[in-house]
């Protein structure tokens, strides 16, 4: 089993930034490759950004690029996302998420593991 846990959510004005943090626990890791995904109110959970865990290859959606970027650190076992720049359309709720078994995971149903979410809205 794996376990992940977000923190670093909550409420900044337009332009500022946040960092979020998914801490992992449990099964080993090294193979996984570890997304963030977010959902806004009415809407599908889109992916964010993803990284493999052994070598830190990443992928971003496009909306972000440029502006968020996804990191790990292996000695933590915690993946982080640094946003900067946001936008209130970046309010959503952001997860965090494991794949264990995708080479290339990019939908919600390639990822095994979620945490339980934390909420950033960005205020314009």
């Amino acid at each position: 089993q794996v376990q992940l846990v977000e923190s670093g959510g909550g409420l900044v004005q337009a332009g500022g930034s946040l960092r979020l943090s998914c801490a992992a626990s449990g099964r080993t890791f090294s193979s996984y490759i570890m997304g963030w995904f977010r959902q806004a109110p009415g809407k599908e959970r889109e992916f964010v950004a993803r990284i493999t865990w052994r070598v830190g290859i990443t992928d971003y959606a496009d909306s972000v690029k440029g502006r968020f970027t996804i990191s790990r650190d292996n000695a933590k076992n915690t993946v982080y996302l640094q946003m900067n720049s946001l936008k209130p359309e970046d309010t959503a709720v952001y997860y965090c998420a494991a794949s264990t078994t995708s080479s290339a995971p990019y939908y919600p149903k390639q990822y095994d593991y979620w945490g339980q979410g934390t909420q950033v809205t960005v205020s314009s």
